[in-house]
Parts: C-alpha cells; sequence; structure tokens
C-alpha cells in the first residue's frame, strides 16, 4: 500500500521539511503549516525508511509513514496515558519529592517505563515509600507542578471537533485524572485509587492496579461501550506499560517515549507537541 510521510517539527523550517523529503521522491507535497509537510505516493523500503529516520532526528523533525487514506475520520476515540504523556510530569515521583524521596522513587519509575521492572510491583514498592505523608500534598503537586504536556489542549480540541471521544487511563492516581477530567473534558478516565487514613497517605493502593493488562482491558472496554472496535482507536504512550494497549490500536504514538516504545509504535512524536498527531492524520 502507498504511503505518506508527515515531516513536522517545532523549529523546522520548510527548506529543511524538504531537504529530508527529497530522499523520499514524493510523488507530491503539501505545506500542512509552517513547520509540518506531507509528502504523497511514497514506495517504502525499510531502508528507505531508516534513511528518513535518521536525517529527520538529526534535524529534530518528526517523520511519520502511514497508510496513504489514514484520517481523523478513521477513528473515534483517542486513549491516552497520563503520566510524562497527557502531562510533563511522573505524578508519584513529584508526590515522593515532597517526603524527600525523589530519587528513590524515580529510579523505580524509570525502570519500571523502560520495561526492566514489573509496573505493579513496582508500584507497590514506590506507593509503599508514601506512607504517612499527608494527603494534602497531592493538591500541592497538582496545583504547583502538573502541566499539560506541549500541544496537548490543541490535540484534544482537534480531536473533539472531529467527533472523537477520549479516554485518559493512567497507572497513576485517581487524584489527578479526577481534576484533569472536567479541566480537559475528557469523556472517561480509569487510574489507580491511594488509600489514605487520617488525613494521611498509608503506603497502598486501594482496589486492583491499572497495570499494562488492565489499560488494554480499559480501552477494549471503551471501545465495546461506544460499539467500535480497538482498531478505531488512537492510543498515546510513552512507557513499556502503555505497549499493550498501544498494541490493540489502529495507531499507535509514542510520546517522547522510552526506546522500547518507540521501536514498537506506528509512529513516534519525539520533537512536535501532541496536536502533531493532527498533522499525521490531516
Amino acid at each position: 500500500m502507498s504511503k505518506k510521510l508527515i515531516l513536522q517539527g517545532p523549529d523546522a523550517d520548510q527548506s529543511t521539511l524538504a531537504r529530508i523529503a527529497a530522499l523520499v521522491q514524493p510523488r507530491s507535497t503539501t505545506v500542512l503549516h509552517a513547520h509540518a509537510l506531507r509528502c504523497d505516493g511514497i514506495a517504502l523500503t525499510p531502508e528507505l525508511k531508516a534513511a528518513v529516520d535518521s536525517a529527520a532526528f538529526a534535524a529534530r523533525v518528526d517523520a511519520s509513514f502511514v497508510d496513504a487514506g489514514l484520517s481523523l475520520a478513521d477513528f473515534k476515540l483517542v486513549a491516552m496515558d497520563m503520566d510524562s504523556t497527557l502531562i510533563t510530569i511522573e505524578c508519584i515521583d513529584e508526590i515522593a519529592d515532597m517526603q524527600g524521596l525523589k530519587p528513590q522513587v524515580s529510579a523505580i519509575t524509570e525502570a519500571a517505563m523502560r520495561g526492566e521492572l514489573d509496573f505493579a510491583e513496582s508500584l507497590k514498592r514506590r506507593v509503599a515509600l508514601l506512607a504517612g505523608l499527608p494527603a494534602e500534598a497531592l493538591g500541592r503537586v497538582y496545583d504547583e507542578r502538573l502541566a499539560i504536556s506541549m500541544g496537548g489542549e490543541a490535540m484534544l480540541a482537534g480531536v473533539r471537533a472531529a467527533g472523537l471521544r477520549t479516554l485518559l487511563v493512567s497507572g497513576g492516581f485517581t487524584f489527578f485524572t479526577d481534576r484533569l477530567k472536567p479541566r480537559l473534558a475528557l469523556d472517561y478516565t480509569h487510574a489507580n485509587l491511594l488509600e489514605a487514613e487520617n488525613g494521611k497517605l498509608t503506603g497502598r493502593v486501594a482496589g486492583g492496579i491499572v497495570d499494562a493488562e488492565e489499560k488494554k482491558r480499559t480501552v477494549q472496554r471503551v471501545c465495546a461501550e461506544l460499539g467500535i472496535t480497538p482498531r478505531q482507536a488512537i492510543v498515546m504512550g510513552d512507557g513499556a506499560n502503555d505497549l499493550q494497549m498501544m498494541g490493540i490500536a489502529g495507531l499507535s504514538v509514542a510520546f517522547r517515549a522510552k526506546p522500547v516504545v518507540r521501536a514498537q509504535a506506528d509512529v513516534a512524536l519525539n520533537f512536535c507537541g501532541l496536536d502533531g498527531v493532527l498533522a499525521i492524520l490531516a
């Protein structure tokens, strides 16, 4: 099947994009905006893809090869991871910072996101370190440290305008997803519940853990509720615990992702914001 190539970078000019585009000898090109170029009619080979990927990465440009006819109209749902995807922080690391334990917790988080540790076990270990912390610390993290990732709100506005529903599914915590849901007009959220007693965290998660398998099941459940298949879903993530839900999607998007995730995703946004997906599906 013929492919299209979307080249985009927040700091890239059209001459840089045209230079990379010349590698694929496209049938035609279309300027999507000042920092994005679409190339149509490409006969893709592994060697050609490798050459483009290398040149694009060196120029801080995201190069996305997708099926020629693929557009936003082919999808009905966008499912997103939260920490380091829709938002810029890992909430548990910032909560741990309130305990003076950020380095210890961050090291476990990083290993889990690279796929070196079982996610559920790593979460239990990290949450246990939070025992005794006043629950009000969560509010400080939300108010003082949580920020939406670059392009996140523009991406959400674009997909909503196209009629897609939105799902935030997170190995993080309901304290944050419950606040982001109305703030960003999200349709569905699912995350872990931090247990608290007498105003302090117990160091335990209440109920089941939202791990990689549960993330995938959540995407499947929401798709079933909407009467669609997972192939009609776009799934975005950054860590190894996102790979299962990304694997059932019609389009998987690695955002600022770990190498193991970039290698398995359909497209990777290393430099653009989350709204880069709108250009890919224009």
